[in-house]
């Protein structure tokens, strides 16, 4: 069953990016990625077991990651085929791949933001929380497309998944007072700065 979930995966990515329009190399490139994680996780992986819950908790972002990144990138941006194989390669425990994964991703397209941001993120899951490596990441993210809102959004949510929640706070509230009102995005921020502004004392307790 696990083979035939990673095939049908390759194929419906492979067939999105053809949809939106991806031909010529970038439709190689991002078939290429596709093969590539496939085949690491033939090698490492267990494709053929049955699937299990994944054991990692990655549920104490104030924001899903995946939410947050399709709302700054859309659900078909250039880089989504590496993105979509790092964070499978996460759910399965493979943390170390799926940095490497995105770290050859920002080698080849050194210029696309999304990437840089999405290895800021995955250099974050890996070590439970922000690193210098991450800072650096997110810095470059930024001086890819100067004065753009994502780089310093997700680096505000690394903040606060290490426990950095005033300065996340501080640092949403910063793009908020900058944006446009109509912003797509905008709620999404709005409501990081809601959630991490609850005391702590009011927030609702997780179930056991």
């Amino acid at each position: 069953m696990g083979w035939l979930i990673l095939l049908l995966l390759i194929v419906t990515c492979v067939a999105a990016l053809r949809l939106f329009g991806v031909r010529g190399g970038a439709l190689t490139a991002g078939a290429a990625a596709l093969l590539f994680g496939a085949a690491g996780y033939a090698l490492q992986g267990s494709p053929s077991l049955s699937g299990a819950p994944a054991k990692r908790d990655r549920t104490s972002t104030v924001v899903p990651l995946t939410q947050a990144r399709h709302a700054f990138f859309g659900n078909f941006s250039a880089a989504e085929s590496w993105v979509r194989i790092s964070e499978a390669l996460a759910s399965d425990g493979q943390d170390e791949d799926s940095v490497g994964i995105l770290q050859n991703a920002v080698r080849r397209y050194p210029g696309d933001q999304h990437l840089w941001i999405a290895l800021g993120n995955a250099l974050v899951d890996h070590a439970g929380g922000l690193t210098p490596a991450a800072e650096l990441a997110y810095r470059r993210a930024d001086q890819v497309l100067p004065n753009r809102p994502a780089p310093r959004f997700f680096y505000g949510l690394a903040l606060a998944r290490s426990g950095q929640k005033e300065r996340a706070v501080e640092l949403w509230r910063e793009i908020l007072a900058q944006a446009p009102a109509d912003a797509k995005w905008r709620p999404l921020v709005e409501q990081g700065v809601q959630a991490l502004s609850v005391p702590a004392t009011l927030a609702p307790r997780a179930s056991p």
